[in-house]
């Protein structure tokens, strides 16, 4: 009983590591954004898209620990949750509008990867 505890407890640790390194992964459109703003091939441009080149690294690796601890399938089923982390970077970043649209399918797809975590996680037990 007590190890089926830890298990769980340290699934949703993981979890919550994906959901953060999926953050990770969502604010290299802020680094994309800045560069686009710039003149093409200037210093600015370039140490921004330096920016989005080491944010995707800091994520590769995250990624690799991330499908080290649970299964795949649950990673990329996640994976889909970046275009609401892209929604909120947007508009406290950059302080784009969010229409009711962007938020009924940003609920969606939280609840589809929801949805899928909870019967991952009841196909491990059985």
């Amino acid at each position: 009983m007590e190890k089926e505890k830890k298990n769980k407890t340290n699934r949703w640790g993981w979890f919550l590591f994906l959901h953060l390194a999926l953050l990770v992964y969502a604010s290299c459109s802020i680094f994309s954004k800045m560069a686009s703003r710039q003149e093409f091939m200037s210093v600015k441009f370039i140490l921004f898209y330096a920016g989005v080149i080491f944010v995707l690294g800091v994520y590769a690796v995250l990624w690799q620990q991330v499908i080290k601890h649970m299964p795949v399938t649950t990673a990329y089923a996640n994976k889909a949750v970046t275009i609401g982390w892209g929604i909120v970077l947007g508009h406290f970043v950059f302080h784009e509008k969010v229409s009711v649209r962007q938020i009924l399918a940003a609920v969606i797809i939280v609840i589809g990867a929801v949805l899928y975590v909870i019967a991952d996680g009841e196909d491990e037990v059985k």
